[in-house]
């Protein structure tokens, strides 16, 4: 019994992140997500900003450590939120996950401009977000392994966007 319990805790399982620029959709996708895929944790990453934390590194490493406990109980983690591949390996937690995958929500500009001016964002704020959201399409393919997949939400159904979360997240689970 003592062996199964130390074998069982140390298998790795993935951790998948659903990342993208801001406006593109993450926090709207996640009760979706969860209605989907009932066996996975599912959490939004700005939860921690919302009780003070303002800290982006101890952020990340609370979700991994969140993810990794989880993770020893034999269930998979999706964390929606902004996070970068090197941002993410800097994490204390990172070495206990077998792979950490990646997939970009996007949306056009015009969409992405109209859903940051909706939050009253400043307009600097929103013209970094842009080209922070063309640099994620421009990398897709160069800076994750395996290449992170696009889901486009500009006027795609939040059931549809979570549909194809979830035939993401099912052929690497």
């Amino acid at each position: 019994m003592v062996n199964e319990i130390i074998s069982i805790s140390e298998q790795k399982i993935p951790l998948f992140i659903v990342t993208g620029s801001s406006g593109s959709g993450k926090t709207y996708v996640i009760n979706e997500l969860r209605s989907v895929l009932p066996e996975f944790n599912i959490f939004d990453i700005d939860n921690l900003r919302e009780i003070g934390i303002s800290d982006e590194q101890q952020i990340r490493n609370v979700w991994l450590r969140v993810a990794r406990n989880i993770a020893e109980s034999g269930r998979m983690t999706i964390i929606c939120g902004t996070a970068m591949t090197w941002d993410i390996e800097k994490c204390i937690d990172f070495p206990y996950f077998k792979h950490i995958y990646y997939l970009n929500l996007h949306c056009d500009d015009e969409t992405r401009e109209r859903r940051l001016r909706a939050r009253n964002w400043p307009e600097e704020m929103i013209q970094d977000y842009k080209k922070f959201a063309n640099w994620l399409l421009e990398n897709a393919d160069k800076a994750y392994t395996p290449p992170m997949p696009i889901v486009d939400t500009t006027v795609a159904d939040v059931a549809d966007v979570a549909a194809q979360i979830k035939t993401w997240v099912l052929q690497y689970a």
